[in-house]
């Protein structure tokens, strides 16, 4: 896909944020505990941490990833503001494999797709919360080069939709004959990335770029798509336009995104971001333990620092 060069030299940019920077738990709301678990348990493939009368906490290795309130009185509102994804990263490629061979036995639909510096599949939870396991492939190629014009490039500077249907078989045999699948997700799986609906992609870029710090990576109106992230590919928060210009913000009893959580080293980069926050005219809520802001159409994310 031909992308305007122009417009992405000025999109991009070197991160505010420290590398070290990452995300935390995200925190979604689901109708039911039991029909939560047969997603995020039995196919995403995450042990549950925490079971408690109003919250599931779900991660890997005593670390909590996706935190699931399970009071919500209606399934995900199609076309509102919210997410579009949460994107659990996985260590290896037989990971993923693994993840899609307990879709395929529990027979839920999924969506094996090639971005080319990742791989993914796509599924939902039995809300309509969309999930994306990832393997992470930067090595292959490239995201959104202005000088050639295309949405990606191979290494070998071959183009590259990004968008290429997985050969399913041929993933399934990183599990080995027979296979070997595992029953949940390893060690070393964290939440990747974190993409939302928004009602403007020039607006969302100026916050999660200039004001919550993160590099510009792409933008790219003709998809109605944009990332942003740290100095590697692929993105660390995405947004997209696709639920439509007027879109709202869903009733605050259905399922969803509640917020996602932000993580700086250190107490000096969060009160850098605060003063971007003042200076932007963004909400500000002062939390235990850390803060709280809204995007400009309304997502709810929260800061917080290791130290």
């Amino acid at each position: 896909m031909m992308i305007d060069a122009t417009v992405q030299s000025d999109i991009r940019s070197a991160p505010l944020l420290p590398m070290t920077t990452r995300l935390g738990p995200v925190h979604l709301a689901v109708t039911d505990k039991d029909r939560a678990l047969a997603i995020w348990r039995d196919v995403v493939g995450l042990t549950v941490i925490g079971d408690l009368p109003d919250r599931l906490e779900l991660g890997v290795d005593n670390q909590t990833l996706i935190v699931l309130d399970t009071n919500a009185q209606g399934p995900v509102v199609p076309h509102t503001i919210g997410l579009y994804h949460v994107a659990i990263h996985v260590p290896t490629r037989a990971d993923l494999a693994s993840m899609a061979m307990r879709a395929i036995e529990k027979q839920v639909r999924i969506s094996p797709t090639d971005h080319l510096v990742s791989e993914a599949i796509y599924l939902w939870d039995l809300d309509g919360n969309g999930i994306e396991i990832t393997f992470e492939t930067p090595w292959r190629g490239t995201l959104g080069d202005p000088k050639r014009g295309y949405y990606a490039l191979t290494a070998d500077g071959k183009p590259h939709s990004g968008r290429e249907r997985i050969d399913l078989e041929e993933l399934l045999g990183e599990l080995g004959d027979p296979a070997q699948r595992q029953v949940s997700m390893p060690k070393g799986t964290r939440i990747g990335h974190v993409h939302v609906h928004v009602n403007d992609l020039d607006v969302a870029m100026g916050f999660y770029r200039d004001t919550i710090g993160f590099g510009g990576f792409v933008l790219i109106h003709s998809f109605g798509m944009g990332d942003v992230g740290l100095n590697y590919m692929p993105h660390t928060l995405a947004f997209n336009v696709w639920a439509g210009p007027d879109a709202k913000l869903p009733p605050a009893n259905k399922a969803g995104l509640r917020w996602f959580n932000i993580v700086v080293p250190d107490a000096a980069t969060l009160a850098e971001m605060v003063t971007r926050l003042e200076k932007a005219g963004a909400s500000v809520e002062h939390l235990a333990t850390g803060i709280e802001t809204r995007d400009p159409s309304g997502n709810r994310l929260r800061i917080s620092a290791t130290a």
